[in-house]
């Protein structure tokens, strides 16, 4: 399990170094300068430019640019931001916290609420309960996130009066919860589908009759001969859709006025500080690759079969 482990966080270098790049290279390639858009729409000389250009090492080429930002980034200094002159780990720092408590708020609704309606259709596949499934995913899949955001934000604020239409306390999980309901219901539905259809084929397995033929509780066989076969493909795509969730949550987070990182990389794209978005980028890729390898280790937990050498 250690070399399985060590083996996967040496394959992680070059994953993360690479989508850095990339991050990178497309920044530098977007149209518009920083330089200029911190003057502003006053006349600049070329000179003047061309020294703070030199001062900032934007006139380096751009290979020892990212060099010198991935060396700094390994020391924790993620950069300054060229027009407010405020570095980048503050930003991080009080934006970052935000999406995760959204994120993770959203995830919980994900796995609690998908699952458990998986679970319910499976168990009774072809039968009321299954068909209505079908339908609410189809109906979620179908909408935009923006689409149903501004809907239940009509309905439980304007309407019914339940909630605050914006986020005004981070903190406040009541306030996040519509959020998170948003966020997390697209997911819910992707969720909800692969927990079914894992069960109901799981369930016409031949495990499943020796187990019933053996006499077990019908608790004991949903619970642990079920449940934990069924629950491998399931957990696979929760573990790939807590950065789906980070970065879904850009949108909801600008429907619902939430100070997170939808609204620093916002910020960021418009003022074109590439420091910015390529640093919550690299927080985003590491947990990307947390995630992964957290849900290869399930693997050995949820099937005993599963060894790592």
């Amino acid at each position: 399990m250690g070399r399985y482990v060590a083996r996967r966080l040496l394959q992680m270098i070059p994953v993360f170094l690479g989508s850095t790049l990339l991050i990178f290279l497309m920044m530098y390639a977007l149209p518009g300068d920083p330089v200029r858009a911190l003057m502003g729409d006053q006349a600049h000389d070329p000179s003047v430019v061309a020294s703070i250009r030199k001062d900032l090492g934007l006139d380096l080429p751009l290979w020892q640019q990212y060099f010198n930002y991935i060396s700094g980034l390994f020391q924790g200094d993620f950069g300054t931001e060229i027009v407010s002159k405020r570095p980048v780990a503050d930003i991080i720092s009080a934006a970052f916290p935000v999406t995760i408590r959204l994120t993770l708020f959203a995830f919980v609704f994900t796995v609690l609420v998908g699952i458990g309606l998986g679970v319910i259709a499976g168990l009774r596949p072809d039968t009321l309960q299954d068909r209505g499934l079908l339908t609410l995913t189809l109906i979620l899949i179908s909408m935009p996130s923006f689409v149903l955001g501004f809907l239940m934000q009509y309905l439980f604020a304007f309407k019914l009066g339940i909630t605050e239409p914006n986020v005004t306390d981070s903190t406040n999980f009541g306030e996040l919860l519509l959020p998170a309901i948003v966020l997390g219901s697209l997911s819910l539905a992707y969720v909800a589908r692969l927990t079914r259809t894992s069960m109901a084929e799981n369930l016409r397995a031949d495990y499943m009759r020796t187990a019933v033929a053996k006499g077990l509780p019908r608790r004991r066989i949903v619970g642990i001969h079920l449940m934990r076969n069924s629950l491998i493909p399931v957990v696979t795509f929760l573990g790939t859709d807590i950065g789906n969730l980070m970065t879904g949550a850009i949108v909801t987070e600008g429907i619902f006025n939430v100070q997170g990182v939808g609204n620093a990389i916002y910020e960021a794209l418009f003022r074109r500080e590439g420091a910015t978005v390529v640093g919550i980028a690299s927080l985003i890729v590491l947990v990307y690759l947390a995630t992964s390898l957290l849900v290869d280790l399930l693997y050995a937990v949820l099937d005993p079969r599963i060894r790592y050498a």
